[in-house]
């Protein structure tokens, strides 16, 4: 049994069919076997190169749509809560001079950059029905702020679907002003 042990590392029993015997495979028949699995060594990297772009692409482009609808509900988000502060004539301090009041159009651009989260509504237009454009109105005017914004897409492939590689945003909002004292107009 002792000198068995070198000849049983190198051989292996394949069993066959009932009522035949056992045979031996020896390392000479091993090439045989590796010459499949070989054959088919490349065949995981091929199938990796070829899924592997579409996967970012994929993973890319969800990431801008997520970006647009990001971008989309915050500007409209901050353009209501601009829209719901016109609504009530009050005027934020200025933070450059101590007591002393922002104008009511500038105190409505502060509210919806301060709701925008980083984005930027530098641009939003303010206008009413009676005052015009740069006018919040008086007491039960109607005041309007709209906001268009650009938002370029990370994806150059998804980009080509848009104008320059951009997406345009306009959103806007209207509402009733309150009834507040006349002179809170300016």
């Amino acid at each position: 049994m002792v000198g068995m042990g070198s000849y049983l590392q190198r051989s292996s029993i394949v069993a066959v069919g009932a009522g035949q015997t056992p045979r031996r495979l020896r390392l000479e028949d091993k090439p045989r076997r590796h010459a499949w699995i070989l054959a088919t060594a490349g065949n995981a990297i091929t199938e990796f190169a070829l899924i592997v772009p579409l996967f970012f692409l994929m993973v890319f482009a969800s990431v801008d749509m997520a970006r647009l609808f990001y971008v989309e509900a915050t500007l409209q988000n901050a353009v209501r809560q601009g829209g719901r502060y016109a609504s009530t004539g009050n005027h934020q301090p200025d933070p450059q001079h101590s007591g002393q009041n922002l104008s009511r159009v500038n105190s409505i651009k502060l509210v919806a950059q301060q709701a925008a989260l980083g984005l930027d509504v530098s641009n939003v237009e303010i206008s009413s029905a009676a005052g015009g454009a740069g006018s919040a109105g008086g007491p039960g005017d109607t005041v309007t702020l709209s906001l268009t914004s650009n938002v370029t897409l990370l994806t150059p492939i998804v980009g080509h679907f848009f104008t320059n590689g951009t997406y345009t945003f306009t959103v806007s909002v209207s509402f009733k002003n309150e009834s507040f004292p006349p002179n809170l107009t300016s």
